[in-house]
């Protein structure tokens, strides 16, 4: 579902580590449209001949990368790197939630 922004609508929600839902997040305003950089992998990891667990795209600019359980964690290493690239959202079949790096909080789409 999206704002009338053409922004998709998220909402913090409570994740397996018990992390309060009453925080809101700073980052969720933040989230776009976005084409993804490629649908074969994450991006950085089929540069590197590296490997994967599962897929997060950012919703910022469209990257593909791995997820924290990947050995190299790429997702999490573009949030870190690139400024406003806070929130990603799962980009495994059948998934429809998202992640925002900087405030630690799980989010699920507003329906």
């Amino acid at each position: 579902m999206s704002e009338p922004t053409g922004r998709p609508a998220w909402q913090v929600t409570a994740d397996v580590e018990g992390r309060p839902t009453d925080r809101a997040c700073a980052h969720v305003g933040e989230a776009r449209e976005v084409e993804p950089s490629t649908t074969e992998g994450c991006e950085d990891c089929l540069r590197t001949g590296g490997t994967w667990v599962h897929l997060r795209e950012c919703l910022s600019c469209g990257h593909i990368g791995c997820c924290d359980s990947s050995p190299n964690r790429h997702a999490a290493a573009h949030a870190r790197a690139e400024s406003g690239h806070d929130l990603a959202r799962s980009f495994e079949p059948g998934e429809d939630w998202a992640w925002c790096y900087a405030d630690q909080l799980l989010l699920l789409p507003v329906r």
